[in-house]
């Protein structure tokens, strides 16, 4: 059996129909452990017999394909999940922000004066909700970014907390978007109130947030500095990126002809924007320059660029008399004084939109404002990551694999007085929970529902009452949504709601062979239907969080619980889905509970030593609770809370026997294999590589480079880079280059060309060429100095001639001579030996040299 999206194709039956994917997968993870020779756990994109037929014949039993790149599940512990950021300690306000620029791995919460510090006169204090991202924040985040002062987050959405004096317009209340220059990615942020205006009412606060930067951009580079017209002709590069997709709907709003680029795969959203087919170009080539004299023979008016090199100079050529070539890449900005010598008959405009200044931003945020509200201009598609997530968010961004705007979700405060509702209040979880909640948050009000009668809670209720807790009884059937809705319009403003713990579910064991419609249908009524209903009722208040209790089933796949199965990974993809539109949730995929009722009661003594001979443990309730507390400040989509004895994980895996899933979470097989200094990896490297034979020090240096172009992509492990494959096919862009670049310079401490990736196109001739860099010469040292000033030379060929900085050069080139000559003259007098000072230099000296005089690095 093959399993493709959406759909179940078996070798002697029919298709599963009418069922989501994700129920889909559940049935095949337990049908898996049913019958482990029969399937193949398999994701598609779309047909890919290569990459099928590869799968089918490694070791994973469940893959997952994207971009040819093959990815397995694992289970990792939340504390070696570095891709999952904490706030400070302490409290207090944060943001988020890099402690040292130059790779996207070290981004952190650090600790921010903007809840604290006094408003000076016309700033606003928000309470922030989403923030947008923009390729910006990864260029300020690899040191790429003009400027020490740029910070993450320079756009977003929330709510009015305080305002200055001379603010008018705002009030303390007021839902606003607009622009944070001094960064917005955390719970608080202070702006300028000309760069802030109301939201409107059609938008939820992550649509909001991703708006300004973007459409501004456009507006102000279209309009002010272009004066785009009716008729004319733009060509818009990466047009479905977030600049590019605001700017394609604004200049055609102008009613201009827009010729746009896009990779291959990106192509179909513009021709569903209604591009022509004929002004849909490729963005990896130039050959759109002669396609578009083909269809526009007088060439372009305007171009919006945001790529490099070769598109430049083949935009700038394209550009008519009297055309605009406007620069918002800033990767590389060329001298306008050399472009306009070159091509007189333009203006080449680099620009950032702070340019415009505070007041004329005030009139395009409040120009927007009302296209929007009038639906002469669209909203983005936007996908939201929780601020915890940023690593993975701007991993995403710099590979340019998103579409539209991508947005960090902020949590909202909890009000210290709310109400959390509790649904299937009478299952041993439910009154766990009540417990816990009455003795950790006893100002909170708790609403507990049960579609039974809700006299049975009263027990529960005279208990909670002595912790002085108070609470609510209601039966509710929450497949009937609008028993839900008039239950949420009961809920006092004085308690608002917070949260929604979920806790309902039906079990309903048997085998897959002997699944009926009527064992499907209950169990996936309890579980789809209510969390949908939960999910549909709660986009219209945003600020509660949704806490599902699902089931570590839907995870790994028990035999005899397909269905069970199936639902808890519907809930596990509903709430991820939450989480992309900026709505607060978390799934607890729950093992086992040691309870004396409730879904896992009925265990035997037997099953309790099968699942303790594979490593499964029954959490106590403490246990449980701790881990409760746990997920939820986490705030991730799901989280897997089950009792796991690690030394027999260990053993299992030793004797190979360890399912995949749970690998990570052993550490190595062979405890002897490890080294007995700690991890080679916390040793510096030239320790590491000393006494290797060749062989191994390629060996090693490759492993380096593949595990941080690992890192760079954001994949769990090196399995998708092989390292005969060239950078560019594994999905490394000028960006993501530039991060690896500065990985390598740091684990190796050379200095590294910022051409480094694309001199040296694959993994093993990069780690060759680290060989060569890091081997001590037998050969003429001068090699290396030769080496570095053939590099200049070669830049020296490809810049743009300009006299002034040629005479520049000549003068630094002439003091460089001069400064040989006396270390030369001072060896001799010495030594009398020409040769002394150069053979002995070290590799960084003569950098050191060459840096110095010529002022490079």
């Amino acid at each position: 059996m093959t399993v493709t999206r959406g759909a179940v194709a078996t070798r002697t039956g029919p298709e599963i129909q009418d069922l989501p994917a994700s129920t889909v997968w559940g049935l095949i993870r337990s049908a898996r452990a049913e019958f482990p020779d029969r399937f193949a756990l398999l994701d598609l994109p779309g047909p890919a017999d290569a990459t099928l037929s590869s799968a089918l014949a490694g070791p994973e039993p469940e893959a997952a394909v994207r971009d040819d790149t093959t990815l397995v599940p694992r289970l990792v512990p939340v504390a070696d999940s570095a891709a999952v950021l904490r706030p400070p300690t302490g409290g207090g306000n944060w943001r988020l922000d890099v402690t040292s620029r130059g790779t996207l791995a070290n981004l952190a919460l650090v600790p921010s004066p903007a809840g604290d510090r006094p408003l000076a006169a016309g700033e606003v204090r928000v309470s922030m909700r989403a923030a947008g991202l923009n390729f910006r924040d990864v260029m300020i985040a690899l040191g790429l970014y003009p400027g020490d002062d740029a910070q993450i987050g320079g756009e977003g959405a929330g709510v009015v907390v305080e305002v200055g004096s001379e603010v008018t317009g705002l009030a303390v209340g007021d839902r606003v978007m607009g622009l944070f220059p001094e960064g917005c990615a955390g719970p608080v942020a202070v702006s300028d109130h000309r760069h802030l205006v109301r939201t409107p009412a059609r938008l939820s606060d992550v649509e909001a947030a991703v708006l300004p930067i973007v459409y501004l951009t456009a507006m102000y580079g279209l309009t002010d500095l272009a004066d785009l017209r009716v008729g004319q002709r733009l060509l818009l590069h990466t047009a479905t990126g977030g600049v590019g997709m605001a700017a394609l709907h604004y200049a055609r709003h102008l009613g201009a002809t827009v010729h746009t680029t896009a990779s291959a795969p990106k192509q179909a959203t513009l021709a569903a924007l209604g591009v022509p087919a004929t002004h849909i170009h490729d963005s990896r080539t130039t050959a759109y320059g002669e396609r578009i004299r083909e269809t526009d023979p007088a060439g372009v008016d305007v171009v919006l660029n945001t790529l490099t090199h070769a598109h430049v100079d083949t935009s700038l050529a394209l550009l008519a008399e009297g055309g605009t070539f406007l620069e918002i890449g800033k990767t590389d900005i060329r001298d306008p004084h050399t472009v306009t010598t070159t091509h007189p008959h333009l203006t080449y405009q680099p620009y950032d939109l702070l340019d415009a200044g505070p007041t004329r931003i005030h009139q395009l945020l409040t120009t927007l404002t009302h296209l929007l509200t009038t639906d002469a201009l669209p909203a983005l598609p936007v996908t939201g990551w929780h601020v915890t997530n940023a690593p993975d968010a701007l991993r995403h961004l710099s590979q340019a694999r998103h579409t539209g705007k991508i947005a960090l979700v902020v949590p909202a405060p909890q009000p210290a007085r709310g109400t959390i509702l509790i649904t299937g209040a009478t299952g041993a979880l439910a009154t766990h929970t009540a417990r816990h909640l009455a003795t950790t948050h006893p100002h909170h009000h708790l609403l507990l529902t049960t579609r039974g009668n809700p006299d049975t809670l009263t027990p529960l209720t005279t208990e909670l009452h002595t912790h002085g807790t108070t609470t609510h009884t209601a039966q509710i059937d929450l497949t009937q949504p609008h028993q839900l809705h008039q239950l949420l319009t009961t809920i006092p403003t004085t308690h608002p709601l917070t949260t929604v713990i979920h806790t309902a579910g039906t079990l309903h064991d048997t085998p897959l062979t002997t699944q009926t419609p009527h064992t499907l249908h209950t169990t996936l009524t309890a579980k789809i239907d209510t969390t949908h209903t939960l999910h549909t009722a709660l986009q219209h208040h945003p600020d509660v969080n949704l806490i599902v209790f699902g089931s570590a089933t839907g995870t790994l796949g028990n035999a005899g619980q397909a269905n069970y199965a199936a639902a808890n990974t519907f809930q596990d993809a509903l709430t991820h889905h939450r989480h992309t539109l900026g709505l607060a949730g978390t799934t607890i995929a729950w093992g086992l509970w040691h309870t004396e009722s409730g879904m896992g009661a009925g265990l035997q003594q037997q099953d309790l030593q099968r699942l303790g001979r594979i490593g499964v443990r029954p959490m106590d309730v403490a246990d449980g609770l701790t881990a409760l507390d746990a997920a939820v400040d986490l705030g991730q989509p799901v989280t897997v809370a089950m009792g796991l004895h690690l030394p027999t994980l260990a053993a299992r895996a030793r004797d190979g026997l360890l399912a995949p899933l749970f690998r990570a979470l052993t550490g190595p097989v062979d405890a002897a294999s490890s080294e007995p200094d700690g991890p080679a990896t916390l040793r510096p490297l030239p320790e590491r590589l000393a006494g290797l034979t060749d062989g191994d020090r390629h060996a090693l240096l490759l492993t380096l480079v593949c595990e941080n172009a690992a890192i760079t992509l954001g994949h769990a492990g090196t399995a998708g880079i092989p390292p005969e494959r060239q950078f560019k096919d594994l999905g490394i862009d000028s960006l993501t280059a530039v991060e690896l670049r500065n990985r390598l310079a740091t684990a190796t401490q050379l200095r590294l060309s910022a051409s480094l990736i694309f001199d040296h196109p694959s993994p093993a001739q990069l780690a060759r060429h680290l060989g060569e860099r890091l081997t001590p010469r037998e050969q003429d040292p001068f090699a290396v100095l030769f080496a570095e000033l053939d590099r200049l030379t070669a830049d020296l060929t490809v810049a743009a001639p300009n006299a002034a900085a040629m005479g520049r050069l000549a003068a630094r080139l002439a003091g460089f001579q001069d400064r040989v000559e006396e270390q030369r003259s001072a060896v001799v007098a010495e030594t009398g030996d020409e040769v002394t000072a150069i053979s002995t230099a070290t590799d960084d000296e003569i950098f050191d040299l060459i840096d110095n005089e010529l002022g490079i690095g």
